[in-house]
């Protein structure tokens, strides 16, 4: 079984100014003349780990990490002016000029998968190909599962805490009620609601019990910039029509792409994966039969380091790791 390529540093940072008044911190790691992968995390609000650049062999891949508007080390931190699904998908646009890049693979998860096939779909010349892992088609029956009825059902225990500080005259709109919470003046409500949200998150990810994930989504400062941007795209219907990620789904012909979906994923039940399969042929989907949701798990980094394994050697057939 395939796990994480070892640990590097990125060799260049950057602050790219967009709409005022984000700032998008985005570093570069791997091979600069390599084959040019981004990397869209989920959430969206979680922002970039230091695993995630690890997917990649460092010798065939420019690794290209960035951190949506509000989140992990873009400014201002959980900022919710002009954070918009639109908004992040000019970003990547932004982002690829900038570094002088004609054409990238694009890899998401979670959220990112989201955000990464909205971006495909609008521009599909930009994209070499798509590895993404745990798709949520953000349809509103994707989000009630998770944030009003459905996962609740599995971990009762754990919901019973995301219930907690919302009053129980609210709970029959929860995301609104959160909302509410998450954006008032009251600050110890704010936190105390963020770190709920983000517990709840973090303790349904994984098939096992991980401690590592849970202390991760624990951190007040993820916490905030993950609950209230969650929060703020979810009550918006994550800015997107009702199923149009499916219906949209053709302008993805001839776009190479693996899908990597946890059969046991209570974020992202597999449906979703095999309904975007159905409408794009031209990816292949690997159910991970002993995995959840979480891209540290075991099964899904094996995966995933498959897959962009294989995406270099389909890119660049014969080039053995040379690509000055």
């Amino acid at each position: 079984m395939l796990t994480f390529y070892p640990e590097i540093k990125p060799h260049q940072r950057h602050m790219i100014p967009v709409d005022p008044p984000h700032e998008l911190y985005v570093d570069e790691s791997g091979n600069p003349d390599g084959i040019p992968v981004v990397f869209i995390h989920g959430g969206p609000g979680a922002g970039c780990g230091k695993y995630d650049r690890r997917f990649f062999d460092p010798d065939l891949y420019r690794i290209i990490l960035f951190d949506q508007r509000g989140a992990g080390r873009s400014k201002p931190h959980a900022s919710l002016d002009g954070n918009t699904t639109e908004h992040l998908v000019a970003d990547l646009e932004t982002i690829r000029i900038a570094l002088g890049i004609e054409q990238w693979v694009v890899f998401g998860g979670s959220w990112g998968a989201t955000l990464g096939l909205v971006y495909a779909e609008e521009h599909p010349q930009k994209v070499l190909g798509l590895i993404l892992r745990g798709v949520f088609l953000a349809r509103q029956r994707d989000i009630d599962w998770f944030y009003q009825d459905g996962a609740s059902r599995v971990f009762p225990d754990y919901w019973a805490d995301f219930l907690h500080p919302v009053p129980e005259v609210e709970r029959g709109e929860l995301i609104e009620a959160y909302y509410r919470l998450l954006t008032g003046d009251n600050e110890l409500q704010k936190m105390g609601a963020a770190k709920a949200w983000s517990l709840w998150e973090g303790r349904c990810a994984t098939l096992r019990p991980n401690p590592d994930v849970v202390d991760s989504f624990s951190d007040p400062y993820k916490a905030l910039a993950l609950a209230r941007i969650e929060a703020h795209f979810f009550r918006n219907k994550a800015f997107l029509e009702e199923n149009q990620l499916l219906n949209n789904a053709y302008r993805l012909q001839g776009i190479p792409g693996t899908i990597v979906h946890g059969r046991y994923d209570m974020i992202c039940p597999l449906e979703g994966a095999c309904e975007l399969q159905r409408a794009w042929p031209d990816a292949e989907l690997n159910i991970i039969r002993d995995a959840g949701h979480a891209s540290r798990e075991a099964g899904i980094v094996d995966a995933l380091i498959r897959a962009t394994d294989a995406m270099a050697r389909q890119l660049r057939p014969g080039d053995d790791k040379s690509f000055a």
